[in-house]
């Protein structure tokens, strides 16, 4: 997992850079793999190839560590959904858009996206508290304003914009569960279909009212 350590730690000397980078990536590998509580900062500052001062003195303990990382993704999605709200298209294309550009990131930081799966959907570990439904927040307010849009050029039918987002949400996370438990069957394009038949409706000739 490259964490690009350059543009997330501009203005920093580049020592500094690749110290705070081989950290976050140890950590985020490492938690992934093992969980908050059964990963050791001995075994974060081995893997990173630094000593325990230097973690110490860059994030405090192995919670600073935890929330630098979970802030990072914040920063990330932040990234991400302002370049998906300046795209053109239609909502459908935009939606579409959207999936696109979660997949690669899933993709690019597997790690990251394992860690945050984990802390959600998996067993109680001991991780300090974090607010991780304002991922779904952000994502659930990019989707209604693409929806708000298409609605106001005529693209789509008046629904309840919350709705629209749990369904798009939904075929999203499903589609990205499902690749998890079953690698074997990954499919990319499978959400843009589900969306395509979202907005087409199963009705025959269309969208039933």
């Amino acid at each position: 997992m490259a964490l690009k350590a350059g543009k997330r730690f501009k203005g920093r000397k580049p020592e500094e850079q690749d110290a705070k980078a081989v950290l976050l990536e140890a950590a985020t590998a490492l938690f992934a793999q093992k969980g908050y509580a059964g990963t050791s900062v001995r075994e974060i500052v081995e893997r990173a190839g630094v000593t325990k001062p230097v973690l110490y003195y860059y994030f405090e303990n192995k919670e600073g560590l935890f929330r630098s990382i979970l802030e990072w993704a914040k920063e990330l999605q932040k990234e991400m959904l302002s370049q998906v709200l300046e795209s053109g298209g239609t909502a459908m294309e935009r939606f579409i858009h959207l999936w696109q550009s979660v997949y690669r990131g899933v993709t690019e930081y597997r790690d990251l996206f394992n860690m945050i799966y984990n802390l959600i959907f998996g067993p109680p570990e001991g991780s300090p508290n974090y607010d991780f439904d304002q991922f779904q927040r952000e994502m659930a307010k990019t989707i209604k304003a693409i929806y708000r849009d298409g609605l106001a050029r005529g693209e789509v039918r008046e629904a309840d914009p919350d709705e629209i987002a749990v369904l798009i949400l939904s075929l999203m996370d499903y589609s990205l569960h499902l690749d998890r438990i079953h690698p074997e069957a990954i499919d990319p394009e499978r959400p843009e279909r589900l969306i395509q038949m979202a907005f087409e409706g199963l009705a025959a000739g269309g969208l039933a009212h």
